[in-house]
């Protein structure tokens, strides 16, 4: 289901992010919500950007990490994972081969599970 603010609206989120912190949680919720409220980019769109992220930043690892969150949020939005896939390809071009490699290695255990 496509929410009309991917953070705002998802409930379960918002409730993930309290549970590695209460207050990260509120402020996340917050300061994230204004910005996925902002209304010239769509939320898939918006989705698939915090993916390329977070492929140049290599936060796919570890308890708390957003790579997961991050693709569940895409695919709420519409995205498949084909698309995913292609915009990892695309990422590895810039971003490099290596930070790609692992995000593939996180994609396909969020497809297994």
């Amino acid at each position: 289901m496509a929410y009309k603010n991917a953070v705002l609206d998802d409930k379960e989120l918002q409730a993930a992010l309290k549970k590695i912190n209460p207050k990260f949680g509120d402020f996340v919720t917050r300061v994230a919500g204004e910005a996925w409220g902002q209304p010239l980019i769509d939320q898939k769109t918006k989705a698939l950007i915090t993916i390329a992220i977070d492929v140049v930043n290599q936060d796919h690892v570890g308890p708390g990490n957003p790579f997961k969150a991050h693709v569940n949020m895409a695919l709420q939005q519409g995205a498949t994972r084909e698309e995913i896939e292609e915009l990892l390809l695309f990422t590895c071009v810039y971003a490099g081969f290596n930070k790609a490699a692992g995000c593939f290695g996180a994609l396909n255990e969020i497809f297994d599970c």
